[in-house]
């Protein structure tokens, strides 16, 4: 099952600011440890959304919007995507990671899409353009 954990923003990566050198060591030996056990598929922070856009779509019409974008709590800091056996083994691995904030803060979870989730609607033509 694949998992995308997504790290919410704070005020403080809303803001810009970096993480420390502790820190950045701290999720690197953590990168490592999903790495060697073969869950890390991939990871990335985010700049801030001042540094970002939105497309709103509404029909045929499409409207580029500028950020920053509302409450940090409601924006993303960065993911993950996780290869693992379960949502609970996922749970696992977040209550293992570094305080990505050294704030209050929270990681969600939530599984991705994969081609056998579609069923039927995914025809063997469907398929096959994947």
């Amino acid at each position: 099952m694949k998992f995308m954990i997504i790290v919410k923003a704070s005020k403080n990566s809303e803001a810009g600011v970096m993480a420390s050198e502790e820190l950045l060591t701290a999720m690197g030996k953590f990168n490592e440890e999903l790495v060697q056990a073969g869950v890390m598929l991939a990871g990335e922070g985010l700049h801030p959304t001042s540094k970002g856009a939105r497309v709103r779509f509404a029909g045929n019409k499409r409207t580029v919007i500028d950020g920053p974008f509302g409450e940090p709590k409601e924006q993303i800091a960065g993911f993950w995507l996780w290869q693992v056996k379960s949502k609970e083994e996922a749970i696992a691995w977040v209550k293992r990671c570094p305080n990505p904030h050294n704030e209050d803060c929270e990681i969600e979870i939530r599984q991705v899409f994969e081609a056998e989730d579609f069923g039927a609607a995914l025809t063997p033509e469907l398929r096959a353009q994947e």
